[in-house]
């Protein structure tokens, strides 16, 4: 301020000369264009927009590196009741994406023969993620010989199928592929997988996942490896009986399915031994043997009519029961075991035994076994409406 009044005096006193000397020294002492006392605005060079450019490159790259990893990394999270995941074969290491994949292909259709049903059709929600059937309806409306299991915790069965021909989820998937349920043909698979993998939703995923090239056809073994990841993602606990919430007749039936021996062949925490045992259902004949189950997969003869511990859980919501679907209801189902089965069946287990029990203690079992339902239900993909399923 003491500068600018010394300027007014200038102008004032020193006349025309002076007017133009004080312009010189308040353009000094206010500065060029700018007379807010601010610095001017700098203009960006070619260096700083090129940086610019760069760091945005970067922060891109960034990003899609870490959706990548994201991609192909795998981080489980158990439910209450599961100590530890399934065991996953070195071959098929579960990542993010062929979890992905493998979802919307168990939903697809198009993988069955006829293109009539999905993986799914016969594991649906409203029917425990079974079918709901006796026995299974493949493609075709073919009937087939056996019940359908559940499809949660498959993931922890060693073997597969009812008479545990298939060694792990990745060969059971070609077996049902192959055979009655899908109904492609062994003679048919390579060409179906290659249609699949062919598809817009899927060419670039198998590419992205399996590292194929542009030559490289779609095998049966990429379709089978990314549904077998996404059935072991399936898992069920959570149940009243994980967080325990049993009460009345649920934990009643608790303590006799606990104390009177129905844990020899059900325990853990998928509820089965994963072992064989011919518990007297459908037991046939020299004349007319039947269905006898491990006995065709090993060949000896001491294993006929044994059949692999099914899990008990969401087994309340999975009816019909046992291989061959015979028995209508729950109660009957557990009626029938604590009962000792027939034990007119020679060969029959020796675990069964008849536990003398009342229709009170019956009723608390089958509470108890109401109690181990799955809190979960599957994400479905598209119309997955089947003629025949359920019956």
């Amino acid at each position: 301020m003491q500068r600018v009044s010394q300027l007014l005096t200038t102008v004032f006193c020193g006349g025309a000369t002076a007017l133009a000397t004080a312009a010189l020294l308040l353009t000094s002492a206010c500065g060029p264009g700018d007379h807010s006392g601010q610095d001017p605005p700098k203009r960006e060079g070619p260096d700083a927009k090129a940086r610019a450019k760069e760091q945005a490159a970067e922060a891109k790259a960034k990003a899609a590196a870490e959706a990548k990893a994201k991609a192909e990394s795998w981080e489980w999270t158990l439910p209450t009741g599961l100590s530890s995941p399934p065991a996953i074969p070195d071959d098929n290491k579960m990542t993010a994406a062929k979890v992905k994949l493998g979802h919307q292909l168990f939903m697809d259709k198009r993988l069955s023969g006829d293109g009539s049903r999905s993986c799914y059709s016969c594991h649906q929600n409203e029917l425990g993620n079974a079918d709901g059937r006796k026995t299974a309806l493949g493609a075709g409306d073919k009937p087939l010989t056996r019940n359908t299991p559940t499809i949660w915790n498959v993931g922890y069965h060693a073997e597969l199928y009812w008479d545990g021909r298939a060694k792990g989820l990745e060969a059971q998937m070609l077996g049902a592929w192959k055979g009655g349920n899908m109904g492609v043909g062994a003679d048919n698979l390579e060409a179906k997988a290659a249609e699949i993998g062919g598809l817009p939703p899927y060419k670039s995923q198998f590419k992205e996942i399996f590292g194929l090239d542009g030559a490289d056809p779609v095998k049966p073994e990429h379709v089978a490896k990314a549904i077998s990841a996404y059935e072991r993602s399936l898992l069920c606990a959570d149940s009243p009986y994980d967080t325990g919430k049993l009460e009345g007749p649920s934990q009643r039936g608790w303590e006799i399915f606990r104390d009177r021996g129905c844990r020899t062949c059900h325990d853990g925490d998928n509820f089965t031994d994963g072992k064989f045992h011919n518990v007297g259902i459908a037991v046939g004949s020299e004349k007319e043997p039947g269905d006898i189950g491990r006995g065709k997969v090993t060949g000896a003869a001491e294993d006929n009519y044994k059949f692999r511990t099914p899990t008990l859980r969401n087994v309340s919501k999975t009816a019909p029961y046992f291989h061959d679907g015979s028995v209508a209801t729950l109660k009957e189902a557990v009626r029938y075991m604590a009962s000792g089965g027939d034990r007119k069946v020679k060969g029959i287990d020796s675990g069964l035994q008849d536990l003398k029990l009342t229709d009170a203690q019956i009723d608390d079992l089958v509470a108890f076994l109401e109690a181990l339902s799955c809190a979960g239900s599957l994400e479905v993909i598209g119309d997955q409406k089947v003629a025949g399923i359920p019956e």
